[in-house]
């Protein structure tokens, strides 16, 4: 079979049933051997029993929510190539031909682009079109190498087996997102196609809830991208605190009427800390993200881990805590000068401050390369060749055993 359409359902009697016979009527024009599956969430409505005499076939998905709904349709699909799409009559079942064409090409996936394709008046509410989707799809572009201008379009076409491979996790609305994101990260033919969307057919509100769904899309795309939530941020706190710190540690800086001293030398001293730590968290995040396959492996970090050792980072926290402890020496023959009495902390600060920060970056430095270390101890992971293998050798000595004993 050629083509299987997944339409996640939940309570959609007043449109599943149209839905259904637009998907199979295209393919019956257009010669696509194929089938339509309603992938049911839970419906209490009868939309079942609608599907199927329009033609549909219907599986039910007991894990509740958008993602979940479509994974278990996806899994049962008979087709080689699956598009999937809402049964609530937005999108249009009726033009499923230039999906078809792109998968046949050698496409892994297809997005609909509702932008250039158009969006009826009423389609989508102002939020959704000049705000919600327009910034999550250019934040998407941002932080992957993605060219796809409508990251949410719920109607897309895609080879079964490459979907199947990613192992995508999300349960919720961000599936949509999660799809997208794991496809170009890992290397698939994404393309994109334009499609229309219409008012949808419904009386009752849609599932959709626009700033719960809107912040589960934006946290997905920080979460899979440690460079922009963690690395970028930290780097810019790193600099703008040791500027700001190497130049106050020789003494006060007047910009205008503005006079920064001391005060602002132990919040650079903060940033610089703040900044090294979560610099160090981008890279746990993709250490630990390449190891259990969330995210592909980046040749940058690997580099960086193969240079870097744990022997190298012991040292470099050494040096650090031995400057930090030079600085604090120095600050007690500063007070000894004084005999021991009380300092003026404009004079004080400027020694003490530098040296408790290299001190505080030195253990944070030797812990992040032990815990690198940890995190690159690779385990032996059994293939599923190897798992079918060990299964049919236990099998054998089941056999084997069973007919000794007779």
């Amino acid at each position: 079979m050629e083509l299987t359409v997944v339409m996640p359902c939940l309570n959609e009697a007043e449109t599943v049933e149209v839905c259904v016979r637009k998907a199979l009527a295209c393919m019956a024009e257009h010669g696509i051997e194929g089938e339509v599956l309603i992938a049911d969430n839970g419906s209490t409505d009868g939309s079942q029993q609608l599907a199927r005499d329009a033609g549909a076939r219907v599986v039910h998905v007991d894990e509740k929510g958008y993602g979940n709904a479509l994974m278990g349709g996806i899994r049962a699909a008979r087709g080689k190539y699956v598009i999937m799409g809402d049964a609530d009559d937005s999108y249009d079942f009726t033009s499923l031909l230039p999906f078809v064409e792109q998968l046949r090409d050698g496409a892994d996936l297809v997005m609909g682009n509702r932008f250039k394709g158009g969006i009826s008046p009423g389609a989508m509410p102002p939020l959704h079109r000049y705000l919600g989707n327009p910034v999550l799809s250019f934040i998407g572009r941002l932080f992957f190498p993605s060219a796809i201008g409508d990251f949410h379009c719920g109607l897309r076409g895609f080879r079964r087996d490459s979907i199947l491979r990613l192992q995508l996790q999300t349960g919720g609305m961000e599936f949509a997102s999660e799809m997208v994101v794991r496809s170009t990260l890992s290397g698939l033919d994404v393309r994109e196609v334009p499609t229309t969307l219409s008012p949808d057919g419904r009386s009752r509100p849609p599932h959709l809830r626009s700033w719960r769904d809107g912040w589960r899309h934006l946290r997905f795309l920080l979460l899979y991208s440690p460079k922009w939530l963690f690395f970028y941020p930290g780097v810019l706190m790193m600099l703008l605190g040791l500027v700001a710190g190497t130049a106050l540690t020789f003494g006060p800086v007047e910009i205008g009427e503005l006079a920064f001293d001391v005060d602002t030398l132990v919040g650079s001293s903060a940033l610089v800390v703040i900044g090294f730590q979560a610099a160090l968290f981008a890279v746990f995040t993709k250490v630990y993200a390449a190891e259990e396959g969330f995210l592909p492996e980046s040749p940058r970090i690997r580099k960086l881990i193969d240079v870097v050792s744990l022997e190298k980072g012991l040292v470099v926290g050494g040096l650090l805590a031995l400057a930090g402890l030079v600085g604090l020496v120095m600050s007690l023959v500063h007070w000894q000068v004084r005999s021991f009495g009380e300092l003026d902390p404009r004079e004080s600060l400027r020694i003490v401050v530098p040296s408790a920060t290299a001190l505080i970056m030195s253990f944070q430095t030797i812990f992040a390369s032990l815990f690198v270390s940890i995190l690159g101890i690779r385990r032996t992971r059994e293939s599923s060749i190897d798992v079918a293998a060990k299964a049919a050798e236990e099998a054998a000595e089941a056999v084997s055993l069973e007919n000794s004993k007779h």
